[in-house]
């Protein structure tokens, strides 16, 4: 191992190391720990970045090579594979973990078990740095389950709160099932291809031209593994769970690991797009995860419940974009997505403070309520095609472009609708503004991302049956406009009620999994 090759991984595995300092120990000594928990992940921040720009800029190329290896006929070793979408990924998880570190430093002042807090936040954020660096899919899996132990520490922070218990054995449940599907995978995988290393596997995956069925099987497994992390339909439940937890780690949870499962369909996406049926399946879970979680949003009360559901929804947006064959753009998601929701949690605590009162310029206005839908969705629809014109984007020769392109387009068509309706012009006027800057940097930073990792993912490729996927976003997406505009115009209200109290309870799937696993859990 080199000298470069040291300083990529030694923060990574710094962190990951913290796991051998006993509880007593850290909190005996909590200045040091989390000056040397903080300090290290802003080192780690800085190398990443400095290794991403240099790899942009083409001052470094890419990087394999083994931090172990067991002289074994079997795939024994860890290796790092350093590329545009590794890169990316270390750069965020880098920065990502060292705000939430600065953050807790002053969250945290003052609690008697702060130095295991920050132990375990170390050790959560070294686990995932090496995941998203890894080199082969042995590695990978361990990292991974090491990520899902040290949250699952995290979760019980406050573990004399029932719910704190509650919500952490119903991850741990959910999370070892997905570790089963990733293991039985990879072992398909080795024992078809011979291999376990990343590149390989993606070479390899090039020249297939039609997947054997144990092949196909492999791919379905990694799509459990990745729902199950990302906390999508069935197994989205122990999410909103997770209101006892610290909220540096909820930020950390929310921005950072449940993106793991989109991480794993784009690290893995050559193997995953020669398997189509795959995609089909891992498109229509996440459309009806993203529909289901939005739904159940509209009716929390609660900020963090409410974040909660909108991570879910945001996976499985980002998880239809993947069964789509739009890589890139799930890369994108995952980036803003992560950097807006890490915000948002560590913001929370101000939500209230900073709540303004709707005044009566505000009241909606329903006239003409036709020709304000037209109008808006005309603007937004040229909005979005002359930025992608701008940037040079060609929806029709991206995978899912076009589905994926009207759903953006729907989305800010309702935004700038609201304003419209509202009556005040200096909203209507701002709302135009932002929008058409929105949709701007949206292709730029498209096409930024999409120039970066296009030669980390392979080519165009489309699920099995691509109607079906199109028709059911087309359904989900069309239902969640309708409920809007009932919403806001106020027709069919009373039916709207009498479901309002089943969204709030997220349509009783929790008390469900609660009656199933409790006895489990409780023994």
């Amino acid at each position: 191992m080199t000298e470069t090759h040291l300083l990529l991984t030694l923060p990574a595995l710094a962190l990951a190391a913290l796991v051998f300092l006993p509880s007593a120990r850290a909190n005996a000594n909590i200045v040091l720990v989390r000056t040397l928990v903080t300090s290290i992940a802003c080192m780690q921040f800085a190398i990443a970045s400095g290794f991403a720009l240099a790899l942009a800029s083409g001052w470094t190329a890419r990087m394999h090579f083994d931090l172990f290896r067991l002289p074994s006929a079997l795939p024994m070793a860890a290796t790092i594979y350093y590329d545009e979408v590794a890169s990316l990924m270390f750069a965020l998880v880098s920065f990502v973990g060292w705000v939430i570190c600065q953050y807790s430093v002053r969250y945290m002042d003052g609690e008697a078990a702060q130095g295991s807090y920050f132990r375990w936040t170390g050790f959560t954020i070294g686990a995932a740095s090496l995941m998203v660096i890894s080199g082969n899919l042995m590695l990978f899996i361990a990292a991974w389950v090491m990520t899902s132990l040290g949250l699952h520490q995290l979760l019980l922070h406050y573990g004399h709160r029932p719910a704190a218990r509650r919500a952490a054995w119903t991850k741990f449940a959910v999370s070892r099932l997905g570790d089963v599907a990733l293991i039985v995978a990879a072992a398909i995988i080795y024992d078809e291809l011979k291999t376990l290393e990343f590149p390989e596997l993606h070479a390899i995956a090039g020249s297939i031209t039609g997947a054997s069925s144990g092949i196909q099987i492999a791919c379905l497994l990694l799509v459990v593994g990745a729902v199950t992390k990302s906390a999508q339909f069935p197994f989205h439940t122990w999410l909103p769970q997770t209101m006892d937890t610290p909220t540096p780690v909820s930020a950390l949870m929310h921005a950072g690991i449940v993106n793991a499962g989109g991480y794993l369909m784009i690290r893995t996406s050559p193997l995953i797009g020669a398997a189509p049926w795959a995609m089909t399946t891992l498109a229509i879970v996440g459309g009806l995860t993203a529909g289901l979680a939005t739904v159940v949003m509209l009716t929390q009360t609660s900020i963090k419940r409410s974040l909660a559901y909108s991570t879910i929804a945001q996976m499985g947006f980002m998880m239809l974009q993947c069964g789509l064959g739009a890589f890139s753009a799930a890369m994108l998601h995952i980036v803003a997505h992560s950097l807006y929701k890490a915000y948002a949690f560590l913001s929370s605590g101000c939500l209230i403070a900073e709540r303004r009162p709707v005044h009566d310029s505000m009241r909606v206005n329903h006239r003409f309520q036709w020709l304000q839908i037209a109008l808006s969705g005309i603007f937004v629809v040229v909005c979005l095609g002359l930025s992608f014109w701008v940037c040079g984007i060609h929806p029709l020769r991206k995978p899912g472009g076009l589905l994926l392109g009207g759903v953006l387009c729907i989305a800010l068509t309702q935004w700038v609708l609201q304003a419209i309706q509202s009556g005040d012009r200096v909203l209507t006027y701002r709302a135009i503004s932002v929008t058409g800057g929105l949709c701007l940097v949206y292709s730029a930073t498209f096409r930024a991302v999409d120039s970066f990792i296009s030669e980390s993912l392979p080519g165009a490729s489309s699920p099995e049956m691509f109607w079906l996927v199109a028709a059911t976003t087309v359904v989900i997406f069309g239902a969640l406009v309708t409920l809007q505009t009932m919403l806001a115009s106020g027709y069919g209200i009373s039916f709207l009620n009498k479901w309002h109290v089943h969204a709030y309870n997220g349509f009783y799937l929790e008390s469900i999994y609660r009656r199933v696993f409790g006895p489990l859990m409780n023994s």
